[in-house]
């Protein structure tokens, strides 16, 4: 382990705020980016897999393996979100395909190896479906006790949700992965939610402003244009959530959220597919407030964005 580093196995199913928790990962000094696993949610898990390598080439990060996971939920088909992401999942950003291979061993085979290789030292930060981890677990029963820290983004609790007005994405996609995820008996277990990720948004000012900016920006700033032009230009909206950052930063700086040790219930079925909400005190912090100043603080200056102050009070996003 790098002095000072958290070493990360990052779960994605590439999306846009999947590439941009990518971008923050390989550009923070505070993380050692140790693996990607993929898997089915945002796209299906070949767009997953190609969007995640195509990213880590764009950033110049090559030696970063990336394991292909999961290519359907536990018990249920596949559902995508293209009309957040676009059909490529990156906003229809034409990012170059990377010519390289994947990893030997698939996404969940590949977080029990390299959590059994390094008990105690791992983080594990699911920003997709659940499905990756519960296979894992059920791989693995004792995989909670070799990993130092899980965060996931996912759920809605004091809040409305975003692909139904009860469910957040990531949990209606995989609700019984969800469940398994959150009853085990995992030490640490943090969980970012709508509640707190819905006052971090990408302002359209601050991505006009680095689409502004000449004389070669740093990749990463370019894949912030690049990714969110679909959103601010065709879809004219006036700030982007970043949901798998805001995950990715609380895995690094725990500071940055407040949590509360709860039990967490997700319904399985019907109407109510994907809801989440607490149940009693329990081993699930879930975040229920941000210091998103600081968050988008640091997340402008790692990835080389204007620091401008804007009002997210004022932001529409999506």
């Amino acid at each position: 382990m790098s002095q000072g580093r958290r070493p990360i196995i990052l779960d994605v199913d590439t999306g846009i705020d999947d590439a941009l928790a990518l971008a923050l990962a390989v550009r923070s000094s505070r993380a050692e980016l140790v693996a990607v696993t993929t898997l089915a949610g945002n796209v299906d898990i070949e767009r997953a897999t190609a969007n995640t390598l195509a990213v880590l080439d764009w950033l110049g990060t090559t030696e970063v393996p990336v394991h292909r996971g999961a290519s359907r939920p536990l018990v249920r088909p596949h559902v995508d979100a293209a009309y957040v992401h676009g059909t490529n999942g990156l906003g229809n950003a034409d990012l170059p395909a990377s010519v390289r291979t994947i990893g030997g061993d698939r996404g969940p085979a590949a977080i029990v190896r390299l959590a059994t290789s390094r008990p105690g030292e791992l983080t594990l930060v699911c920003v997709g479906p659940l499905t990756n981890l519960a296979i894992a677990l059920n791989v693995e029963p004792g995989l909670a006790d070799l990993l130092d820290r899980v965060v996931v983004m996912g759920g809605a609790y004091a809040v409305p949700g975003n692909v139904t007005p009860r469910a957040e994405f990531n949990v209606y996609a995989d609700p019984e992965a969800a469940a398994q995820v959150f009853a085990a008996p995992f030490p640490r277990l943090t969980v970012i939610g709508l509640d707190v990720s819905h006052q971090t948004a990408l302002p359209r000012a601050v991505w006009e402003a680095t689409r502004a900016t000449g004389s070669d920006p740093h990749p990463a700033a370019t894949l912030v244009v690049e990714v969110c032009r679909r959103s601010f230009i065709e879809r004219g909206m006036t700030g982007f959530y970043l949901h798998d950052p805001l995950a990715l930063a609380a895995a690094l700086d725990p500071s940055l959220v407040t949590t509360e040790g709860s039990t967490v219930a997700v319904a399985l079925g019907g109407e109510e597919r994907g809801m989440t909400w607490i149940t009693g005190p329990g081993n699930v912090q879930v975040a229920r407030t941000v210091d998103a100043e600081r968050f988008l603080a640091g997340f402008y200056e790692t990835l080389g964005l204007p620091a401008l102050a804007v009002d997210q009070r004022t932001l529409h996003p999506e």
